[in-house]
């Protein structure tokens, strides 16, 4: 089916964008977008979801002020009102040693834990609530692993930015980090096992190691959980047997380097990236905006530019800066860094701006309401 077939009337969106100064929420159900915002003013966004588990969708905002710390904030209206808890909800246990930086991901786990959520943390560590996202604890299986004290920060830090929980065997879950690489549990957290034979780090003298790979972001479709992508520093990857070998797809497009991966909602073999030149020229092939889409799980890659700039574009769209909506026609949408918003709300075979001169994006979500 194209990507651009009629499914009936547009369906009303969310879209939660996480800035530098903030986040924003816009709704819309076709061209036209409401925007408000900024919610928490002068905070850093590095990570928000909207868990479309209860009635009212819930959503998760990580807020990092220079003056307080991070914390988590909660919204159970759509925004128009939020809380806090009175203390930090995500910290670490006194004899970790260890402080936290920020939150990078958040991730509701399977329907039939509907108050669990995970978090991804910086330094790399793992939490998991059971009231909803609003208080976590420790998941002690990932953090007392044997190569944590290994694991070295990414140009952006050392933190676990994909967390991905199986949508129908609660215990599996699968991480990923930078730099460290894909790890995943059967388990329920209490262990974790390193997956990533056969992506590359050039940067080190086995270019093929246990670990220490700088992964960029991981991505899975519900309907075919032991199929995985990933955009690495230097390489795209498939996994089709749960993430523990995998084997490059990059070829097709113009440069192997990236940030954002994303698997369309209803197609399994429909995924998008954003590519950029490479790790020392962080910008779009000739300063063209394009998103890149494979309809064959990567065997082939189509540039998607319609509606997009055709030149000048010399910034770029960071990890969590890309996400798809649950819509029956599903749409996709990207931030940059430069504070452009874009909505494909056909499969991005037609783009739209949704935003302009916001803040530097990090993280967007997307749901329908």
């Amino acid at each position: 089916m194209s990507q651009a077939a009629t499914r009936g009337p547009a369906q009303k969106v969310l879209l939660a964008i996480g800035t530098r100064k903030g986040l924003f929420l816009a709704t819309g159900s076709g061209a036209d977008w409401e925007v408000t915002g900024p919610h928490h003013p002068m905070t850093d966004v590095y990570a928000v979801a909207i868990d479309t588990r209860r009635e009212t969708p819930r959503i998760l905002a990580a807020v990092t002020s220079e003056h307080w710390g991070p914390s988590v904030a909660v919204s159970d209206d759509l925004g128009a009102t939020w809380s806090e808890p009175e203390h930090a909800p995500v910290a670490f246990p006194a004899d970790t040693g260890a402080a936290l930086a920020r939150v990078w991901q958040f991730a509701p786990g399977s329907v039939d834990e509907p108050d669990v959520v995970y978090a991804g943390v910086e330094p790399s560590a793992l939490f998991r609530s059971e009231d909803g996202g609003r208080t976590y604890e420790l998941v002690r299986g990932l953090w007392d692993h044997p190569h944590r004290e290994r694991w070295v920060p990414g140009f952006g830090g050392m933190a676990v930015h994909s967390v991905l929980p199986h949508p129908r065997e609660p215990d599996r879950i699968t991480v990923a980090m930078s730099t460290g690489g894909v790890y995943v549990s059967s388990d329920g957290g209490a262990s974790f096992t390193a997956s990533n034979e056969g992506i590359k780090a050039y940067f080190l003298p086995d270019p093929y190691p246990e670990f220490g790979q700088c992964v960029h972001k991981i991505a899975q479709h519900p309907d075919r959980p032991d199929r995985f992508f990933a955009q690495n520093h230097h390489g795209v990857y498939r996994s089709d047997d749960g993430a523990r070998t995998w084997k490059s797809i990059a070829d097709g497009l113009p440069s192997d380097f990236g940030f954002p991966m994303v698997v369309h909602p209803h197609l399994p073999d429909t995924i998008y990236t954003f590519p950029l030149v490479a790790d020392g020229m962080r910008f779009p092939p000739e300063g063209r905006c394009r998103v890149y889409r494979s309809d064959d799980a990567g065997s082939t890659w189509t540039a998607l530019s319609d509606g997009l700039p055709e030149g000048g574009f010399w910034t770029a769209v960071m990890r969590d800066a890309m996400c798809a909506d649950d819509a029956d026609q599903a749409g996709v949408y990207f931030g940059s860094r430069s504070g452009e918003v874009y909505a494909g709300r056909d499969g991005g075979e037609h783009w739209s701006q949704v935003a302009a001169h916001l803040p530097d994006v990090l993280s967007m979500r997307a749901a329908v309401i």
